[in-house]
């Protein structure tokens, strides 16, 4: 069955010592498998697996019959690298349409971001773009989070309770899957501005339907960028 993964950058596994994967290798575990310990990880959807991931290694992949799953990974005898391409790109721009389109939405609820949450897309959008300038993603960032004061305790306390929510655990994702630390710097610009927008809408209504839904657009806007670069490259 075809799933998905994320490799480091160097092709190899976040944990073990495997040897680098190569495109078309096929490799099955020698011994117990078992749900985040032993065997052949990987995720039903690219939304699932990016959490997971420890580089932006973003690969197609054959799996055997999951022994066992979870919502969101599942392990297996066997695993075929089937293609792979870098998305570090990619997931940044995402992380940045999920932190724009929270601080949109607060924009037309007349909760104007600060302004330091609208430059961290801006800087993080350029170095996707390939505009490397670690001292301006440096004060981005630390811009972006002081105008988020106390934001991941009230992430926290709002039980998910707006669809910003999402957009900032989504760009998260992406943060998490940068394997350097200027990367990871960029992509925490963006995330920081989709917090900013959780903070101000704390007091906003609670939908389950609304989180969900942005999650659901989340998932096909990813889908959707994935498949041009694995159709591009």
């Amino acid at each position: 069955m075809r799933a998905y993964h994320f490799l480091k950058d160097d092709m190899t596994a976040g944990s073990g010592n495997e040897p680098a994967w190569v495109e078309g290798e096929e490799r099955t575990y020698d011994g117990p498998v078992a749900l985040c310990q032993s065997g052949y990880h990987s995720s039903p959807s690219w939304y699932d697996t990016m959490k997971y991931a420890p580089g932006y290694m973003a690969c197609i992949v054959e799996v055997s019959t999951p022994i066992a799953s979870d919502k969101t990974k599942a392990v297996s005898q066997t695993r075929k690298l089937i293609t792979a391409h870098n998305a570090r790109s990619v997931l940044i721009r995402w992380a940045c349409d999920c932190a724009e389109r929270a601080l949109l939405r607060e924009r037309e609820a007349g909760r104007e971001p600060n302004i330091h949450s609208w430059k961290a897309v801006e800087v993080a959008r350029k170095y996707a773009q390939g505009d490397f300038d670690v001292n301006a993603v440096n004060a981005a960032h630390a811009a972006a989070l002081t105008a988020t004061t106390n934001v991941y305790a009230i992430v926290a306390a709002a039980d998910a309770a707006t669809y910003v929510y999402a957009a900032y655990a989504a760009a998260v994702y992406a943060a998490h899957a940068a394997a350097a630390y200027a990367a990871a710097i960029y992509a925490a610009a963006a995330y920081a501005a989709a917090a900013y927008a959780a903070t101000a809408a704390y007091n906003a209504a609670r939908s389950t339907a609304v989180i969900n839904a942005e999650i659901e657009w989340q998932r096909k806007h990813l889908d959707e960028m994935m498949s041009v670069l694995f159709t591009n490259a």
